[in-house]
């Protein structure tokens, strides 16, 4: 009898447990969980809808679970009292996860799997915030109000005819299998505007992996079968404990996955004018698909710093976590693979790699200044240029008047600063060395060096011309004449000012749409070929005669060249 009680203690009979929510993201993760544990006997409950199995789980361990009754599907409406009564009867142990009948494509109604949400007024930061956070007084919308009912209604239950219970707050959640998070940062870096910051982009948040969260929640579980007192009737807050900046952990992910990390800045403030707008417009005309809710909340979440102590959840539940913010970030981007923008994906692609545009302007200063590198800096040589412009074009002086007031008005200006004290109210003004005035050598050597290269190139185009043997010389040759008659017909000032805006702008858009430009310029290009493949068969007979006899056209196979001779 006594080696037969030794035994049971080695070998304890499985409990059933019903996993509600059990098709979903979470709730995959917490089956797997259970069942590779082997002390278990697991219910998944969920929407019928949900309960077919995937291709891909069929021979899963799910799928060899069911055949052998270890596991179960149960469909059930959880507004259905009876259905619930059937699906948790017999049942030691109920795990919920909401969220799992939400559409996928409703960020604002998916994105927060569990209750994060409900001590989240929209408009304050959190730092570091415990349990002791009250429920907002009130809420900016019902989804948010319903769950803090949810929590609230879950802990009164506790200790009620034996029941324990408790919540978990996982915040952001993400991992393989994510159907909310990663798929709405690429849909949305996929529309464009993945390419802009929200606010300062200094926030931090909370990021949890899905492995540390069904990991939390077999910790609960165990806290509450052994009675524990500080476990009952509590909520606790679930994160990886490393809090990270939010638009460093967004940029992972897109790079990651081969899409444009977010570089622009934009106000708050401004975005929200901007979803206003959006919003007046589909309310008033209908003309813009757009989703409020949904956008209004991003913008909450990307400019604002949520970020939670984990304390509590680590010595009442035990809870600490499994994976890493890093080792997570890398396995969820190698789930994700079909998402990836370039079909030869590996984990990390070589995103150093410079653009097109970035090496067609020297990938130096200029480079870092005309693609908007750092705002700042861009924006104060954009001003700086627009002032020279309006300085010497738009002021009605000549050049000659417009350079000595400027030479003045910089005169006046060293001299008055080189007379400031060397502390004004507290604070330290720099001198000016000598050295700041100096050009050097080597850089005047290049600049030298590159003009005699332009004349001497110059001067070889020429010779080629006056040959008269290249025809591409002469075509661009002529190209440039007409471009250069196009600029002097046209004002000036007009020329040069539309050439100031176009080169802080459009090279940078072409590198944020460059494979979408290249696309259309390369279908531009085939149909222009496709047209004057057309046009040849139209030259008359003696034209392509006269062309043929002077090298400059031939046939190929079944087609029309120009003959470039050397």
């Amino acid at each position: 009898m006594a080696m037969d009680d030794r035994l049971a203690e080695l070998n304890p009979k499985p409990r059933t447990c019903v996993v509600f929510g059990g098709r979903g993201f979470l709730g995959r993760s917490l089956v797997l969980r259970l069942l590779k544990l082997g002390k278990w006997i697991v219910r998944v409950a969920d929407s019928t809808q949900s309960l077919h199995l995937d291709p891909s789980e069929r021979d899963s361990l799910l799928s060899q679970a069911l055949s052998s009754g270890i596991a179960s599907l149960h469909g059930v409406d959880v507004r259905d009292k009876s259905q619930i009564i059937t699906a948790i009867e017999g049942s030691s142990v109920v795990f919920y996860f909401d969220g799992a009948d939400l559409r996928t494509d409703d960020f604002y109604h998916c994105y927060m799997i569990v209750v994060q949400d409900v001590v989240f007024d929209g408009s304050h930061d959190i730092n570091n915030g415990d349990e002791s956070l009250p429920y907002p007084w009130k809420f900016d919308d019902m989804l948010s109000d319903f769950k803090a009912q949810a929590e609230a209604l879950v802990l009164r239950s506790n200790d009620i005819d034996g029941l324990l219970t408790c919540a978990l707050r996982p915040s952001n959640v993400f991992g393989h299998g994510d159907s909310h998070l990663v798929p709405f940062l690429v849909n949305l870096a996929k529309s464009g505007w993945g390419k802009f910051i929200i606010g300062s982009g200094e926030n931090r948040s909370d990021f949890t992996y899905a492995e540390n969260v069904t990991h939390a929640h077999i910790c609960a579980e165990e806290a509450l079968d052994n009675r524990m007192v500080s476990a009952a009737g509590k909520a606790f807050f679930i994160t990886n404990l490393e809090p990270a900046n939010f638009w460093e952990f967004v940029t992972l992910i897109l790079d990651g996955l081969g899409y444009q990390r977010p570089l622009v800045k934009v106000p708050a403030k401004m975005a929200r004018y901007i979803l206003l707008f959006f919003k007046l417009m589909t309310e008033k005309y209908g003309l813009i698909k757009h989703n409020h809710s949904m956008s209004a909340h991003y913008i909450q979440l990307a400019s604002h710093t949520r970020t939670f102590d984990c304390t509590a959840a680590r010595n009442q539940i035990g809870y600490s976590p499994v994976v890493s913010l890093e080792e997570g970030v890398t396995l969820t981007i190698g789930s994700f693979s079909h998402l990836a923008k370039y079909s030869s994906f590996t984990s990390y692609s070589d995103f150093n790699e410079q653009s097109k545009v970035e090496k067609l302007l020297g990938s130096g200063e200029v480079a870092d200044i005309l693609l908007w590198r750092d705002e700042k800096k861009s924006f104060t040589y954009f001003l700086a240029l627009s002032l020279l412009f309006y300085w010497f074009f738009l002021c009605g002086r000549t050049f000659a008047s417009s350079v000595s007031k400027l030479l003045l008005l910089v005169s006046f200006g060293l001299y008055g600063y080189g007379i400031l004290p060397p502390k004004i109210l507290g604070l330290t003004v720099k001198s000016l060395s000598l050295s700041c005035f100096e050009i050097p050598k080597m850089v005047v050597k290049d600049m030298i060096a590159t003009i005699a290269y332009l004349w001497n190139r110059g001067v070889g185009y020429m010779r080629q011309l006056a040959q008269g043997d290249d025809w591409d010389i002469f075509f661009k040759f002529a190209a440039s004449l007409y471009f250069l008659k196009l600029i002097s017909s046209q004002a000036l000032t007009v020329v040069i000012g539309v050439a100031l805006v176009f080169a802080f702008t459009l090279f940078f858009i072409y590198e944020q749409y460059e494979s979408e430009i290249d696309g259309f310029v390369k279908l531009l290009f085939n149909s222009t070929m496709l047209v004057f493949g057309s046009l040849r068969t139209n030259v008359p007979a003696s034209v392509q005669l006269f062309l043929e006899n002077h090298g400059i056209w031939r046939h190929g196979k079944g087609h029309a060249t120009i003959k470039h001779q050397k």
